[in-house]
């Protein structure tokens, strides 16, 4: 049977052949995966999607899979949460969390695209993958590479989470610690990819693994009943998930399987590592490069790789990007917690301090269907709001110790 899908240069539109390579030969710009979407239309429904398994294979004919290749873990398939408490706060009707901090097995999106790099990494015969990352992608290239039998080398700042850290380490990984920042960690990835026959997910494989996140995309389309919401709000740390969404509702529309929308697109960035946000607010036609100083880590690549598309993708949808200050990442990280019940590292706290800010900004409508997008687990940056939440004074063990301590904070309460 005829592979339906091949590599296409994003600018220049030149076509290869399926190998482990992420750059136009011509150009220089990356390349992506494209399909033959004809044969897609005749040989998948939407209602014999809907019968399979919840998660992100459901959609396997539109992802880059090898013949024959099937997974039996269970990737994707993530709650979307109608807000109640929060949307009745900032005075809007129709507000969505799309949670993939409680995706498996490491709790974060970045499982998605790690699924389909390891399913091209399987095709290409590689026998060591790893990674450049800000963590998430490197605890998810840590999981699934125990699962698949991989040999697996990660390469991250050494300033990173405690916790991201742990969470490779503990899957057998070699984790090598980088003193620089992710711009510096990717550019020795590049030169080791080009050095020895690894699989480095989101290097030599990029084209493979950024299709992972369609499936982000695909799910929420699905969860409203197919259909496309207004506003979609995104982080963005490399600029890749925010595309990829998008390429996932025009791929459903071309199908007919919803009905064709614009949807504004909004980036969202924390203050401290801001260029596609800046590059937006200035108009500039690129965005400038900037050197991270914020907590929140797994955003913090100052000089994405798909920068440029999502500025255009921003642009041409008629959205915004903006960005919030480290202070503002922590309120808002509370804020979805205590409103919601959703527990997110400080990229889900971005996102939904950005989309409170676009709403008192009048971007975003009281009636318009917004999406917002957290793609990463609290647990991972609990250093980040430790402060906030020091430890309580304990009390003895007896009913009257109990009764005095309720009247303490009710006085306490009363006075503030």
């Amino acid at each position: 049977m005829k592979e339906n899908y091949f590599l296409r240069c994003r600018e220049c539109g030149k076509k290869y052949p399926n190998q482990p390579q992420s750059y136009c030969e011509e150009c220089f710009s990356p390349l992506e995966v494209s399909y033959d979407y004809d044969t897609l239309r005749h040989s998948v429904t939407r209602e014999a999607v809907s019968h399979r398994a919840f998660n992100m294979w459901r959609y396997a004919e539109f992802l880059p899979l090898p013949q024959g290749y099937a997974s039996s873990q269970p990737i994707g398939g993530t709650p979307l949460v109608k807000s109640r408490k929060l949307s009745e706060r900032l005075g809007v009707n129709h507000l969505y969390f799309k949670n993939d901090a409680v995706d498996y097995p490491t709790l974060s999106f970045k499982d998605r695209v790690v699924a389909t790099a390891l399913a091209a990494a399987h095709r290409f015969g590689f026998k060591t993958i790893g990674c450049s990352s800000t963590g998430n992608l490197a605890n998810a290239v840590a999981a699934q590479g125990a699962q698949h039998g991989f040999d697996t080398c990660v390469f991250i700042p050494a300033d990173l989470e405690p916790a991201k850290i742990l969470n490779t380490a503990v899957y057998g990984s070699r984790v090598i610690r980088i003193n620089g920042n992710y711009d510096h960690v990717n550019r020795l990835c590049t030169q080791i990819a080009d050095k020895f026959r690894w699989g480095l997910v989101n290097v030599n494989l990029r084209p493979y693994y950024a299709e992972g996140s369609k499936t982000h995309g695909y799910e929420i389309a699905e969860q409203l009943g197919w259909e496309l919401p207004d506003n979609v709000v995104v982080p963005m740390a490399g600029g890749s998930l925010i595309g990829k969404i998008a390429k996932a509702f025009c791929e459903l529309a071309h199908l007919g399987w919803v009905e064709p929308k614009r949807v504004k697109f909004f980036g969202a960035q924390a203050t401290g590592c801001s260029p596609i946000t800046d590059g937006v607010k200035r108009n500039l036609s690129r965005f400038e490069p900037q050197k991270p100083n914020t907590i929140a880590r797994s955003l913090a690549i100052g000089n994405p790789a798909d920068g440029p598309f999502a500025l255009r993708l921003i642009r041409e949808s008629g959205g915004w990007a903006e960005d919030i200050s480290d202070p503002e990442i922590i309120d808002s990280i509370r804020l979805l917690a205590e409103c919601e019940g959703i527990f997110a590292e400080t990229a889900g706290g971005v996102t939904t301090g950005v989309a409170a800010k676009l709403i008192e900004q009048g971007r975003i409508s009281r009636d318009e269907t917004t999406v917002v997008s957290i793609t990463g687990n609290g647990l991972k940056t609990t250093d980040a709001i430790a402060a906030d939440f020091p430890a309580s004074e304990a009390i003895a063990p007896r009913l009257d110790a109990f009764e005095a301590l309720l009247h303490d904070q009710r006085k306490d309460a009363v006075q503030a």
